[in-house]
């Protein structure tokens, strides 16, 4: 079964549907480094899942060539080309009939796993998704909608694959359970670091989830690929501007924590407390909604690390 992470290549990628005017997807070309999590974002309209779909051929391709670490999906066997890539959607797809354990092990039993071994591979991967051993026999309809997308995390990795594509996997959940599997979602990447494509509407999850971020115009064409810092401070054009938002310095924000800033020394008696992994964001949201100009930073333990104030913050 595949293992590493895989380079993601789309090389002037195009879709055209017959008898529609434009293209879904219009010569679309930018690399995936191995392990990294690239996220499609862009406006109804943009080609997002139509590129998403051309990865594993659910959609063919009219022209153009995708490349994962190197090969052609057009030479490679569609039935191995996606049993050889996670896939996670946003309905899940979980099969009813199936328990859990049953779930996790489709694309295993596929490669011939054997039983004991689906067990014990069901059995790491709930662990790793934060559902404990009791699931492993429950079925579909007896979980929550965040449990499900964790069982769906789990059968996307289960074989091990080299590439996962994620098509809106957390948008039917409320923002609650939404930001928790956000943050389990990046725990699990820096613990397996698969190759992730990633589709969403949401330009915060984007900035949040991704190493790096297409933005796509209407038409499915390309306006800018870079990294969350360089689109936020550098953006393109006026519509890369407008799509990321008039409060990107905000969002710029959110990609730092307290325990990257230089603190300074003070008892800080009386003032907020708040964990290193804190964004700055949320940080200065405290500082906003408690009327306060300074807070202390602490560590896993709640011991005090050094006092950061709201300038700090802005500068």
């Amino acid at each position: 079964m595949p293992t590493e992470a895989a380079e993601l290549v789309f090389d002037e990628a195009t879709k055209v549907y017959p008898g529609r005017e434009g293209a879904a997807v219009h010569e679309l070309s930018l690399t995936v480094p191995a392990g990294e999590i690239c996220v499609l974002v862009g406006p109804s309209g943009g080609g997002k899942t139509t590129a998403l779909k051309l990865v594993n051929r659910l959609i063919p391709l009219t022209s153009g060539d995708i490349r994962i670490d190197g090969a052609s999906i057009l030479e490679l066997d569609v039935v191995e080309l996606r049993r050889s890539i996670g896939y996670v959607i946003q309905q899940v797809g979980l099969f009813p009939h199936y328990t859990v354990e049953g779930n996790i092990g489709v694309v295993p039993r596929l490669y011939g796993e054997s039983r004991s071994w689906i067990k014990t591979r069901s059995a790491e991967l709930l662990e790793l998704v934060g559902l404990d051993q009791s699931y492993a026999k429950r079925f579909p309809a007896q979980l929550s909608g965040g449990e499900r997308q964790r069982v769906g995390l789990a059968r996307a990795l289960a074989a091990n694959p080299p590439l996962m594509l994620m098509d809106e996997p957390f948008g039917a959940i409320d923002p609650i359970v939404r930001t928790r599997l956000q943050d389990e979602f990046l725990r699990l990447h820096r613990e397996v670091r698969k190759t992730v494509v990633f589709v969403t509407h949401d330009i915060d999850e984007a900035i949040k989830v991704g190493d790096r971020i297409a933005i796509l115009r209407e038409g499915g064409r390309l306006a800018q690929y870079d990294t969350p810092e360089r689109i936020l401070d550098r953006p393109v054009d006026e519509f890369v501007a407008d799509f990321v938002g008039r409060d990107r310095a905000l969002k710029a924000l959110a990609l730092r924590t307290l325990g990257e800033l230089k603190l300074g020394d003070g008892a800080g008696d009386g003032l907020p407390r708040l964990p290193g992994e804190t964004t700055l964001r949320d940080a200065l949201a405290l500082l906003v909604a408690e009327r306060q100009d300074a807070l202390v930073v602490t560590d896993a333990d709640g011991a005090s690390l050094g006092v950061v104030t709201r300038e700090d913050l802005l500068r």
